[in-house]
């Protein structure tokens, strides 16, 4: 299971970028598809999770700017953030969690990262 996030970018104060996250593999289900952001010198820290059912999460600082949604059939998500401000500057990360796959005829369950994407807001 691979996942490979993009949309990252420059923007100003105030604009908009979109992020997405597709996984590839035998993927049977993808229980919670989420966001994570690690800005320099921070923790890491969850921004967004949407459940296999539609049921979304949002970390308050991005609460009403972003929004976050998932295409089960491409199992593929995605992060709206709109209103961005500088200290939305970070590297994005996604996750997929409680993944059911299929290798060598074998079910597992795992939970996966895909590569960063950097965000850059200037003021």
């Amino acid at each position: 299971v691979q996942l490979q996030a993009s949309g990252g970018g420059l923007v100003q104060a105030g604009g908009s970028l979109g992020l997405s996250c597709a996984a590839s593999g035998n993927i049977f289900n993808i229980n919670v598809m989420n966001w994570y952001r690690q800005a320099p010198g921070k923790e890491r820290e969850l921004v967004a999770a949407v459940t296999s059912g539609g049921v979304t999460t949002y970390g308050d600082s991005v609460m009403g700017r972003f929004t976050i949604s998932r295409d089960n059939s491409k199992n593929t998500w995605y992060l709206q953030m709109n209103k961005l401000k500088p200290e939305d500057t970070a590297v994005y990360y996604c996750n997929a969690e409680g993944v059911t796959y299929v290798r060598r005829g074998l079910h597992y369950t795992g939970d996966f990262w895909g590569q960063g994407t950097l965000v850059t807001v200037s003021s």
